[in-house]
């Protein structure tokens, strides 16, 4: 029978990497359904689809970090924009001030 309690996998450069909590559920409820087609009919049901499915799930969790990194750096970029005002508006004002 097919295995996928597992929380970890392989991903390309071999390193063991856990799944985000959304995938994880996901995976989880796939591998119930799985299951289910496998009691009700046999292995050979999914024996094709699991390997694309967990490629899908993979996939999806590489994507999902991908994004919150992205939002991180997105936070910190505002961070500094906001700086970069600030010090623009306070260069703005000595300047008129020493014109003044």
């Amino acid at each position: 029978m097919i295995e996928i309690d597992e929380v970890v996998y392989q991903d390309d450069y071999g390193s063991g990497t856990v799944m985000s909590e959304r995938v994880s559920g996901l995976a989880n409820s796939i591998y119930r359904e799985f299951e289910r087609l496998i009691h009700s009919y046999d292995e050979e049901v999914v024996k094709e689809l699991m390997p694309l499915v967990v490629n899908v799930l993979e996939n999806l969790d590489a994507v999902l970090t991908e994004n919150q990194e992205h939002e991180v750096e997105l936070e910190l970029l505002k961070e500094d924009n906001e700086q970069l005002i600030t010090q623009y508006e306070r260069e703005k004002a000595l300047r008129k001030q020493a014109e003044e």
